[in-house]
């Protein structure tokens, strides 16, 4: 019979405890977890952007293969991360994962240039979006 009040009394206390919290001041937001994207730029959206354009011809057409990589036979996927913005233009651009700082350079040149995209669309509305793109450098 003691331990049925002992346990009445535990829940009781913890009722009021809990109910003596201070409701004026919300808790603060938690910060954002590593690695997750900035408020307002999506990773997925509805519709997610497209060049409208050959964007493979184009980076044929301007991806320049560094005369230093060359010499040293340095080969491999340099995959680049973007934001489209809303009017299509191309921002933010980073490596996501390098080869070398020369190829790593040289993909970024490259996606800078690019044309306006397509913008993502979200409820109807264009949005900002991420876009990750692999560039394959390959030597002949």
């Amino acid at each position: 019979m003691k331990l049925r009040y002992a346990l009445l009394s535990a829940c009781m206390f913890v009722a009021v405890a809990v109910q003596a919290q201070d409701r004026a001041k919300p808790a603060p937001p938690p910060p954002p977890a590593h690695g997750s994207p900035p408020p307002g730029i999506y990773t997925y959206v509805e519709q997610m952007p497209s060049a409208g354009y050959d964007y493979q011809q184009f980076l044929n057409n301007h991806l320049h293969y560094p005369d230093s990589a060359r010499v040293h036979d340095i080969e491999g996927r340099v995959i680049v991360k973007f934001v489209v913005n809303e009017d299509g233009s191309i921002s933010d651009c980073s490596i996501a994962k390098g080869v070398n700082s020369y190829l790593d350079a040289e993909a970024l040149r490259v996606v800078r240039k690019f044309p306006p995209w397509k913008p993502g669309h979200n409820n109807g509305k264009p949005v900002k979006v991420y876009f990750t793109l692999p560039i394959v450098f390959k030597l002949q």
